[in-house]
C-alpha cells in the first residue's frame, strides 16, 4: 500500500533563509513520508551562508529557489503551515484563513539581520540551522512517534 505523503509549507518573508532551511531539514530527515515546500511573503534569493551552513551538515539546499506564497495558493493542500518568522505568521491567516488548527507557529531570529565580521554572521546562520533542526527532529518526534537521530 502506497501512502501518501503529507504536504508541509515554510513560510517566512522572504524566503532566503529560515524558511530554506526548514524545507532542506524535513526533506532530509523525512522526504520520504512529507512533501515540503517553502515559501516567503517578499521572495528574494536563497542566501548564500544559509546554503554554506547546510553544507556543512551534509544538506545541500543549493538548488532550492525563493518562491512567492502567490505562486503556490491554490496549488496544493497542505496538511501544515509553519510560519518561521513573525511578520508571516501574522500574515498567514489572511493567506490561509481555513487552515487555522493546522498552523504552527515555529519563531527563529533572522540571521540575515545579523552584523559584524564574516565569522559572526555564520555564527547566526548556524545557530538558526541548528535551532530549526532541533525544532524538526523534535516535531518529527512528537508527530510520527519515532526517533530521529540527533
Amino acid at each position: 500500500m502506497i501512502m501518501k505523503r503529507k504536504k508541509v509549507l515554510f513560510l517566512c518573508t522572504r524566503n532566503s533563509c529560515r524558511s530554506q532551511m526548514a524545507e532542506g531539514w524535513l526533506k532530509h530527515l523525512a522526504g520520504d513520508r512529507y512533501e515540503v515546500f517553502s515559501a516567503g511573503m517578499e521572495p528574494t534569493r536563497v542566501h548564500p551562508l544559509a546554503i554554506e551552513v547546510m553544507q556543512e551538515v551534509g544538506i545541500d539546499i543549493s538548488d532550492q529557489r525563493s518562491k512567492s506564497v502567490r505562486e503556490i495558493l491554490g496549488r496544493h493542500a497542505f496538511h501544515i503551515v509553519v510560519p518561521v518568522c513573525e511578520q508571516a505568521h501574522k500574515q498567514c491567516p489572511s493567506i490561509y484563513p481555513t487552515f487555522q488548527e493546522n498552523i504552527e507557529y515555529w519563531p527563529f531570529p533572522d540571521p540575515e539581520a545579523a552584523e559584524g565580521s564574516e565569522e559572526e554572521k555564520l555564527e547566526k546562520f548556524r545557530e538558526a540551522r541548528d535551532g530549526i533542526g532541533k525544532k524538526i527532529k523534535s516535531w518529527l518526534e512528537s508527530e510520527n512517534n519515532y526517533s530521529v537521530g540527533h
